[in-house]
C-alpha cells in the first residue's frame, strides 16, 4: 500500500467528547478494542466546540482489554515523502520512541513500568552472546529465563522490545562486552588498550584478528547462528517482541593505516559488501529457523555518523509473506562523543540525513535509530543538538531509542534521567508528547515546552473513521492533565486510553483528505 497526500483547503468544525478520566477501566477497554465509532466509548453526549480534559500520570499496571489495539508493527506503508513507516493490523501509522537498557545493569519490572509511565513505548534491550553462551555449547538457562521475564513485564506494560545483540570492542577478552572469550581468536597478536579512547581499541591487531575469525571461521559462524536461534526460540510468541538488531556497531579488519580516513571508508565499504553482508544473511536464516514473525534490523558501520553512506546490499527475508526487515543506524556526532560541545556550523545533521536516506528508501526499509544522544546536554550546543535530532528523526525515521536509561546527578554521562527520576537537564525533548499510533497520514508534529502545547496535524484516510489515534501525553509535559481540541474531520471522540498519560482520538465521520489538527494544552 502506498500513502498519498491529498490536498485540502477545507477545515471542518470542532466537536469533542470528554468520556472519562484516564484511569477508567471501561474506557480503557473500549478505546483499546474499538474498530468503529459505535460502542460505549462513543456513547457520551457530544459537546460542539468543547475540549476534553484528560488526567495524566495515573498509574495502571494492567491496562484492561488493551491487547486488541496495542500498536504492534505488522507491516509498512510508504509515506508521501518516501519514508517507509510501520503500520499495525488496523492500518495505523506507528511511531516508536524508547530507551536503551540492559547493557551491564539489571532490568527490573519497575524500570519497565517507569519507562512506560514516561511515555516511551520501546525498549532496545542490550544482550550479549557471552551471557547467552558463556561456555561453548552450554547456554545459560538463568540468563535466558531473565530475558523471558523482561518480555513478560514488557507484555504487561505494553512496551515493545527490540533485542540488540550488543558488542563493544568485540568482547570480554579485551575488557569490553559481546562475543564470548572462548570465541576470541587473536593469532597471538598484541592488544594494548587505550585508556583515553576506548574506540581506538578496535584498531588493535588482536581485535582485528578476532573479528576476521568471527566472520571467516566456519565453527564460529555456526555457533553464532545457533545462539541466535536459541534466543529466538525462547522469546518467540511474546506480544512485546518487536524483533532483533542483529549486530551492534559492526566492525572488521582495517588493513593499512587505521588513521587514514579514506582507508577507513574503503575498509568499511568492503566489510559491508562482503563479510558483514554474509553474516547478516546467516543470522537472518538463524532467527527465521525459530521465529518467522520478528522484525530483523540491519546496522551499517559507525561511519554513517560521519556522513558516509552505507554499502550494504539488499537482503531477502525467507519468511512467508511480506519481508520484515528494517534499518537501524546510530546517530552520533564524533566530535561530541570526544567531549566537544556541539557546533551547528559543522552541518552534522544535514550531512547525516543525506547519508542515511538512500539505502532505506531504495530498499523500502523502516528506519529505527538504535542509539543517539550526547553524553550530556547541559552545554548550549548539546542541548540544541538534542532538540535538532528529535526534529531530524521525525523527517527520516519510523522510531528511535535514546542512549541510555539510567540516572545521574545533573544529567551526567549519557543518562536520560536525573537522580530524582525526572528528565536530565537538556534531554527534555526526548520526553515530549507524541502520537504512537496515527489513524491517517501524519503530516507534522511539534511541542512547545514554554507553553506546554503539543500539535499534531494529519490527513484523514480510510483508517481514520474506524481506528483510534493514540496520543502519548506524559506527566513530564502535562503534570496536571491536558485539554485536547480537534479541528477538521468532523465530530471527534477524545477519551483516556486506560494508561498513564495517554489519550485516544476517533473521527467516526472523517472524509479521506480532510485536514485534521490536534492541539493539546496543559490544564
Amino acid at each position: 500500500m502506498r500513502l498519498r497526500r491529498v490536498a485540502t483547503t477545507v477545515v471542518l468544525g470542532v466537536a469533542l467528547v470528554c468520556v472519562a478520566p484516564a484511569s477508567s477501566p471501561a474506557v480503557g477497554r473500549e478505546v483499546a478494542g474499538a474498530t468503529g465509532a459505535s460502542g460505549p466509548a462513543a456513547g457520551a453526549t457530544t459537546g460542539q466546540g468543547s475540549a476534553a480534559v484528560l488526567h495524566a500520570g495515573q498509574p495502571s499496571a494492567s491496562r484492561p482489554g488493551a491487547a486488541a489495539a496495542w500498536p504492534v508493527p505488522t507491516g509498512t506503508v510508504t509515506a508521501p515523502d518516501d519514508r517507509t513507516l510501520f503500520t499495525d493490523r488496523q492500518g495505523r501509522v506507528l511511531r516508536l520512541r524508547g530507551l536503551n537498557l540492559g547493557k551491564t545493569d539489571t532490568v527490573t519490572e519497575e524500570r519497565i513500568a517507569d519507562l512506560a509511565r514516561d511515555g516511551f513505548g520501546l525498549v532496545r534491550l542490550n544482550i550479549q552472546w557471552e551471557k547467552v553462551e558463556p561456555r561453548r555449547g552450554r547456554y545459560d538457562t538463568d540468563y535466558l529465563r531473565y530475558l523471558d521475564h523482561i518480555l513478560d513485564w514488557a507484555d504487561r506494560y505494553r512496551v515493545l522490545v527490540l533485542i540488540d545483540w550488543h558488542q563493544d570492542v568485540y568482547g570480554p577478552a579485551f575488557g569490553h562486552n559481546g562475543i564470548p572469550a572462548w570465541a576470541t581468536r587473536t593469532d597471538g597478536l598484541p592488544f594494548v588498550p587505550n585508556p583515553d579512547d576506548w574506540f581506538a581499541d578496535y584498531f588493535q591487531p588482536a581485535v582485528q584478528a578476532a573479528f576476521t575469525h568471527l566472520y571467516d571461521d566456519a565453527d564460529l559462524r555456526a555457533a553464532q547462528g545457533a545462539a541466535y536461534a536459541k534466543v529466538a526460540e525462547v522469546l518467540r510468541g511474546h506480544r512485546s517482541l518487536l524483533g532483533y538488531d542483529l549486530f551492534n556497531e559492526p566492525f572488521g579488519p582495517v588493513p593499512g593505516d587505521p588513521n587514514d580516513p579514506q582507508n577507513q571508508i574503503d575498509a568499511s565499504a568492503a566489510l559491508e559488501r562482503g563479510r558483514l553482508a554474509d553474516m547478516y544473511r546467516r543470522l537472518i536464516r538463524a532467527v527465521r529457523s525459530s521465529d518467522r514473525d520478528a522484525w530483523l534490523f540491519l546496522e551499517p558501520t559507525v561511519l554513517i555518523g560521519q556522513g558516509v553512506p552505507t554499502s550494504l546490499p539488499a537482503f531477502d527475508d525467507p519468511r512467508p509473506g511480506a519481508d520484515r526487515l528494517g534499518y537501524a543506524p546510530h546517530y552520533y556526532d564524533t566530535a561530541v562523543e570526544s567531549g566537544a560541545d556541539w557546533d551547528p556550523s559543522s552541518r552534522f545533521i544535514e550531512r547525516y540525513e543525506v547519508a542515511v536516506a538512500d539505502y532505506p528508501t531504495t530498499n523500502r526499509l523502516p528506519v529505527l535509530v538504535g542509539e543517539w544522544g550526547p553524553p550530556r546536554a547541559t552545554t548550549p550546543g548539546n542541548a540544541q543538538l538534542m532538540q535538532r535530532q528529535v526534529a531530524s528523526m521525525d523527517r527520516f525515521a519510523a522510531g528511535w531509542a535514546l542512549w541510555y536509561d539510567c540516572r545521574a546527578d545533573n544529567g551526567g554521562g549519557y543518562c536520560a534521567y536525573d537522580r530524582n527520576g525526572g528528565p536530565a537537564p537538556g534531554k527534555e525533548p526526548a520526553f515530549a508528547p507524541y502520537a504512537p499510533a496515527v489513524a491517517g497520514i501524519p503530516d507534522s508534529e511539534s511541542y512547545a515546552a514554554t507553553t506546554r502545547t503539543y500539535t499534531l496535524t494529519m490527513t484523514a484516510d480510510r483508517t481514520t473513521r474506524r481506528a483510534w489515534t493514540v496520543l502519548s501525553l506524559p506527566a513530564a509535559a502535562f503534570p496536571h492533565g491536558a485539554r485536547v481540541s480537534v479541528t477538521g474531520g468532523g465530530p471527534a471522540v477524545v477519551v483516556g486510553a486506560g494508561g498513564p498519560g495517554q489519550a485516544g482520538l476517533l473521527l467516526p465521520t472523517a472524509r479521506p483528505g480532510a485536514a485534521v489538527r490536534v492541539t493539546v494544552t496543559a490544564r
